[in-house]
């Protein structure tokens, strides 16, 4: 059921070093206490700043960590100080509304660099013994010198899923989500499930139903900070919505053509609500 879209590494090619070059590289510079990303009002890449070196932006980086080549130039990751001020011509940005406005795979790459900044950051002392870690060197890790524990960077898988009934998807709303937006059932992986076995709990915890038939449909890397979305298809088996008061606040059936407020596009919550607005009746605006 996956759908057809395109790929980070279409045009990203990671790398831990960077080759001597006078090739400009592509910054991609979050400000440190917004994790906000520096860009101008062009389009595509043509908005992430280009210069052979960050003081070049006007301002000394916190940390700096080299991605890879973009497009075939040299591209890194670098934190600005707090009181960073944008060069002319471009101003920071929050990451999460981007998603709507880049290309898919700019925003992935985008999404990669704050990551990485956010696991060097939360990453200087080893978790075991308290010793400032070092550089794997081969692979993007640090290793304790005195433990000998390696740190990798975090990932933490989620599930989201789309819940079938008669033709009718369970759309929820969370007292957090802004203008009564409703999306889909989501939460994160516990130790010892299988993905599968989180969907029938998440669901069950947050609105009582049980779940028959449950399919893969997509993933997307979601930097908010570490999370990777998973997306299931799910059908309806028993039971009554009965929404938990926490996670969420109300929730229903929803037919194609009577979709309520629903997140923006590029999301996959948006993608998995426009599949099943395409595959039942009209496409939602």
């Amino acid at each position: 059921m996956t759908l057809s879209k395109p790929s980070i590494y279409d045009r990203y090619l990671p790398a831990l070093s960077a080759e001597p070059s006078d090739t400009p590289a592509y910054w991609f510079v979050f400000r440190s206490n917004t994790g906000q990303l520096l860009l101008s009002d062009r389009a595509g890449l043509d908005a992430v700043p280009s210069a052979q070196h960050a003081e070049t932006l006007g301002f000394t980086p916190v940390r700096s960590l080299f991605l890879g080549l973009l497009d075939g130039a040299p591209c890194y990751a670098a934190e600005a100080p707090d009181d960073a001020e944008p060069p002319e011509g471009f101003a920071f940005h929050s990451l999460r509304p981007l998603y709507d406005r880049m290309d898919e795979d700019l925003f992935h790459v985008a999404g990669r660099a704050l990551q990485m900044l956010n696991w060097d950051d939360t990453h200087r002392f080893c978790g075991r013994c308290a010793a400032p870690l070092a550089p794997a060197g081969h692979e993007h890790a640090k290793v304790c010198p005195q433990c000998g524990l390696r740190h990798y960077p975090r990932i933490s898988p989620a599930v989201i899923t789309a819940i079938l009934k008669d033709g009718k998807i369970l759309l929820a709303h969370s007292a957090r989500f802004p203008n009564k937006m409703h999306g889909l059932i989501a939460g994160f992986l516990e130790a010892g499930e299988t993905l599968e076995d989180c969907v029938r709990r998440e669901t069950m915890e947050e609105i009582g139903l049980t779940l028959g038939k449950i399919r893969y449909f997509d993933s997307q890397p979601w930097p908010f900070p570490n999370s990777l979305m998973i997306g299931f298809v799910a059908e309806y088996e028993s039971g009554e919505i009965t929404v938990d008061g926490e996670e969420i606040a109300e929730a229903n059936w929803f037919g194609p053509d009577e979709l309520p407020n629903i997140p923006p596009r590029g999301s996959i919550a948006r993608r998995m609500i426009d599949w099943y607005a395409e595959q039942y009746g009209s496409r939602p605006e």
